[in-house]
């Protein structure tokens, strides 16, 4: 039920890809190609997260991004956020209620499925995943 927007994934995804190689600069064609990710989309995102401060960028043939500052300081939700805005508290999938507010057809299970995601993304630090994306080829090579 959990749902990212496709640039919320590709932040993370590629930070947590950065945070394995740290202080090396990769080209959106090297990290669209691990991701196996369209460049032109990679590089919107990768450019919103430089604007953002979480990414340095360098231009021009031998340019590329890496992490900005201590990655060790970064949390998953400094990364969502920095795309997507604040996390919402979500108490029902519904923009306006249908129900008389009393009781929940989900009970208390979307408050703490969100409790739940919060809590990780805020606890999980870039290092804490950092050499877990790998290239593409090097998955598919497991997985048979």
């Amino acid at each position: 039920m959990l749902k990212l927007s496709e640039a919320a994934s590709l932040a993370l995804h590629t930070m947590v890809l950065l945070a394995g190689i740290p202080g090396k600069q990769v080209s959106v064609r090297e990290i669209a190609s691990r991701l196996e990710v369209s460049e032109a989309h990679l590089a919107k995102v990768l450019q919103h997260l430089a604007r953002q401060g979480l990414l340095n960028s360098v231009r021009g043939p031998k340019g590329g991004f890496s992490l900005a500052r201590s990655y060790s300081r970064i949390s998953l939700l400094d990364v969502y956020e920095s795309v997507e805005g604040p996390l919402a508290d979500g108490h029902c999938f519904r923009t306006t209620r249908a129900c008389n507010g009393n009781r929940c057809i989900f009970g208390g299970l979307l408050v703490d499925i969100n409790r739940q995601v919060r809590n990780y993304l805020a606890e999980t630090k870039l290092p804490d995943l950092a050499g877990i994306i790998g290239s593409g080829n090097d998955n598919q090579k497991k997985d048979s």
